[in-house]
């Protein structure tokens, strides 16, 4: 392998995964900064970076991307962080199953698919190299609304969990999920094209619809507010700085004080108080009004 060490990272067209790709390149990585839409890469590019495009819902994208790091690298590659995803809130119960296929095809089967890629070039070139994945604190704790979004991080923490065990005899080959909370990001702004296919025409017909309509949509659709302790991506960064150089690196990183707060409750509390908790949290729930929403 190189001096120079390489790392791929998806979803690079803003956000965690443009941040990461442009600190790192500072640091002196060759960084491959991919995205899922040709203009996104054409203006990376522009600025300096190898962008190959790799959209997780198209698995030939992820074969031709690969393809492009490698026949650059010749062959080698030091790191994956894979970040791209996207979410789309709704309850449980008026989730379409067509809903979930599509966002399991690129939230996790896509990550599946490169991932194993990676894993086996890790082994051709002396089982060395890591991968890192941006999970999220919804892959441990479960809000009310986040379903769907949710499923595909708890499937990642298990795929995560599952390599980790297998590759105990490869020391070389280090597998580390960031379990992200509230960071300044578009992915709420881009969910929106997904909820206004999937879930918005299900609103007036569901049990929800009081919340969707009184708060769920504002919050969807209004202008951007903070949320409570929310960071930027930079502070993502700093975590995966530590994953990738780390001689022993911990399965898993908190980010964000919300992050590490359910990690924790969810070891020490009952199951019904963290049920309560995470219905004040969004909303659902309030002392003296009960469950649902009420004026």
């Amino acid at each position: 392998m190189g001096t120079q060490r390489t790392i791929l990272i998806t979803g690079c067209s803003s956000g965690i995964g443009l941040d990461a790709a442009q600190t790192l390149k500072k640091d002196g990585w060759r960084v491959f900064a991919s995205c899922r839409k040709e203009e996104d890469c054409r203006r990376l590019k522009s600025e300096g970076f190898e962008s190959p495009l790799i959209d997780y819902a198209k698995g030939e994208t992820i074969e031709s991307g690969l393809k492009e790091v490698l026949d650059a690298t010749g062959g080698t590659l030091d790191a994956l962080f894979n970040n791209g995803a996207y979410g789309v809130g709704g309850a449980a119960e008026d989730v379409p199953t067509g809903l979930l296929r599509e966002i399991f095809e690129c939230n996790f089967f896509g990550w599946v698919d490169l991932t194993n890629r990676c894993i086996k070039i890790f082994r051709n070139q002396g089982n060395v190299g890591r991968v890192v994945q941006c999970s999220s604190i919804l892959g441990n704790v479960v809000f009310p609304m986040r379903m769907a979004y949710s499923s595909t991080k708890f499937a990642l923490e298990a795929y995560c969990d599952a390599l980790r065990l297998e590759l105990k005899d490869q020391p070389g080959i280090k597998i580390v999920s960031l379990n992200v909370g509230p960071i300044r990001t578009m992915i709420r702004e881009k969910s929106v094209p997904h909820f206004d296919k999937w879930m918005k025409p299900l609103v007036p017909s569901s049990a929800f619809r009081s919340f969707y309509e009184k708060k769920f949509m504002p919050r969807l659709y209004g202008p951007y507010k903070k949320d409570p302790f929310e960071l930027e991506p930079e502070a993502v960064t700093r975590k995966l700085k530590l994953a990738l150089t780390c001689t022993r690196p911990r399965p898993r990183y908190a980010v964000t004080v919300p992050t590490h707060a359910f990690m924790f409750l969810k070891r020490v509390l009952p199951g019904y108080v963290l049920d309560w908790i995470c219905l004040y949290g969004i909303g659902l729930w309030r002392p003296g009004k009960g469950f649902g929403l009420h004026p």
